[in-house]
């Protein structure tokens, strides 16, 4: 018994000195995204589908939830957002190139069409694409690709 309580006063000691250590946060502003928006001809009904959906994640803006601030759930959030950048930064966009978006893109056509875009986690707490969100990205990400294999072409004559 004495063991259970000293273990309880150290866990919640802990607890309490983990609250005082705080990842960074990431939240560079809209302007990191502006540049994927235009360049990749983002309509404002998409934008605001990435924006509810995809940028706290793939970007450099991260509206964060109230419980960001309780960790360990602040350092499990950050984790989720380095993991996605790494693997598809909209803030990024502007230095990718052509193939590398293409790339990209046909990533996010297959991770959406597999429901494995938005993960489970985000999307228990806030919601999921709907079938019409599902269906304007998936078409506009092929479009896309139809414009940056275009470049590619051009810039291999």
């Amino acid at each position: 018994m004495k063991f259970l309580k000293y273990f309880l006063i150290l866990a919640l000691a802990a607890f309490v000195i983990m609250q005082f250590i705080r990842p960074e946060k990431n939240q560079s502003g809209y302007e990191t995204v502006a540049h994927f928006e235009k360049d990749a001809a983002v309509s404002p009904t998409l934008a605001e589908v990435f924006k509810t959906n995809c940028y706290d994640c793939h970007s450099d803006q991260t509206v964060y939830p109230w419980y960001s601030e309780i960790a360990p759930a602040s350092f499990w959030l950050e984790d989720h957002i380095a993991d996605g950048k790494k693997h598809f930064n909209v803030s990024a966009w502007e230095s990718y190139s052509a193939k590398k978006k293409d790339h990209k893109l046909d990533e996010l056509i297959e991770f959406v069409e597999d429901g494995e875009m938005p993960l489970d986690s985000y999307t228990w707490l806030h919601g999921d694409l709907t079938d019409a969100e599902t269906k304007l990205i998936l078409g506009w990400a092929q479009l896309q690709r139809v414009k940056y294999q275009r470049e590619m072409a051009q810039m291999s004559k």
